[in-house]
């Protein structure tokens, strides 16, 4: 039976969030013939995410020593068996179908490798706002991800955690790539440039906005460490493109 990962790193969880992405998890419909896990892996050893959720077959946890969400995620990664990785931050929510839009595309069309969804931002207040750059919905040509987010200040026209790839994409790109932040960009970005993607403007997540979150610390916007992420994607991009055929089948 085909199966689909969902991937996603923990650390120092909220409750309630975990609590609300386990839901959306848990809600999911699949095509027929499909099964669903969810891989936690927490970023150390104390097991909170355990603690939190109720027991469900189809969730796995595991933990380790810190090494940031870029390495943790790449553990769950190497712990998921899916032919199918779909990330999941734990404090963010799937909307509904979200996973039957993803897998009828990839299995329908072997040239598209990997897909994207609307977003909204959660604030929390509990009121959304829309992503700002929405490309039309349907397929995405190699390149033009990163022609967007080259020619417009490092800011990408797709919202890269919402990305469901196949695994041997993921597997041959490294993973997340291992950057104090922007780690989903840094696997999004190599990607786009030698395959086909999918962009459902249908929303397919809340994504969360809220003081604890990694993206909310001035560190993360630091200019010299902003900078230097920013480059090595690019150069990530760049090898890429140069030394490998773009991904046809």
């Amino acid at each position: 039976m085909p199966l689909i990962s969902i991937v996603t790193p923990s650390y120092n969880p909220v409750p309630d969030h975990l609590l609300a992405a386990y839901e959306s998890v848990r809600s999911q419909r699949l095509p027929d013939g499909w099964d669903l896990e969810w891989v936690i892996q927490e970023d150390g050893s104390t097991g909170a995410a355990m603690e939190i959720l109720p027991p469900d077959p189809i969730v796995t946890f595991a933990t380790g020593r810190r090494g940031g969400v870029a390495l943790t995620r790449n553990l769950a990664l190497a712990r998921s068996g899916g032919e199918l990785i779909k990330n999941l931050d734990h404090d963010d929510v799937l909307m509904p179908d979200v996973l039957m839009r993803d897998i009828g595309v990839l299995a329908a069309d072997p040239l598209v490798q990997w897909t994207t969804s609307r977003v909204l931002d959660l604030l929390p207040d509990g009121s959304t706002v829309a992503f700002a750059s929405d490309p039309p919905g349907g397929r995405l040509e190699p390149g033009f991800v990163y022609d967007h987010w080259r020619a417009n200040n490092y800011r990408l026209p797709v919202h890269p955690t919402t990305i469901c790839v196949r695994r041997e994409l993921a597997v041959a790109l490294g993973g997340w790539m291992g950057i104090p932040g922007s780690d989903d960009t840094g696997l999004l970005v190599p990607a786009s440039v030698i395959s086909h993607g999918w962009f459902h403007s249908e929303v397919g997540l809340l994504y969360r906005k809220w003081p604890g979150q990694e993206t909310a610390r001035t560190e993360h916007y630091a200019a010299l460490e902003w900078d230097l992420r920013m480059r090595l994607v690019a150069e990530r991009a760049e090898a890429v493109r140069a030394l490998w055929p773009q991904v046809t089948t």
